[in-house]
Formats: structure tokens, sequence, C-alpha cells
């Protein structure tokens, strides 16, 4: 299971995650993805601990505390839907025709 920590600070460290996480337990990993195109911080993270029983707790404590002058939005990680169309439009195959 993963944590999903949102309404960070573009400033947060994944060393400064891991130091407010690790009051809770045992921080196992730390993920802070970044756009693509500018390569900044996307505002948001994922943190993952030794126990169920360590993330519950830091669930509980965090989400809604404030932090860095932002309101923490922390609970359970879903798992990732797959979306990302293809892109581009329609895709026309069989006979061509002249307009």
């Amino acid at each position: 299971m993963s944590i999903y920590v949102g309404n960070l600070s573009y400033e947060v460290t994944k060393e400064d995650l891991t130091t407010v996480f690790e009051e809770y337990g045992t921080v196992s990993r730390v993920s802070l993805p970044t756009d693509r195109e500018t390569n900044r911080p996307r505002g948001f993270g994922f943190v993952e601990m030794g126990s169920e029983e360590e993330e519950t707790k830091a669930i509980e404590s965090l989400d809604g505390a404030e932090w860095m002058g932002r309101e923490l939005r922390v609970n359970k990680a879903r798992p990732r839907e797959n979306n990302r169309g293809g892109g581009g439009g329609r895709r026309f195959e069989g006979t061509a025709r002249n307009y």
C-alpha cells in the first residue's frame, strides 16, 4: 500500500517528506513526481511505510495538517487508472476517399 500526499509546496524534497513521515514509523520509499515538460514538481507525492498500521497512523495524523504553509491532503493512494488515450483524434481505416 502507498500513501498519497497532496497539496505539497513545490519546495518540498524527498528528505523533507521522509523526515515528517518517520515520526509515524519506518519510511521505505518516497516518490515526488515531476512534470515531463518542465521537470518541476507537480505538488503531490507518494510515501510507502513499513506497515499498514504505520501508514494508517500517519494518514490520521497528517491529513488536514498545515505544513510549509499548506494544508496537506493525505490518504491511501488509489491504483493508477490506465486512462491515457492514444491521442491525435480518430484513425480511419479502409478505402481512401477523395472529397
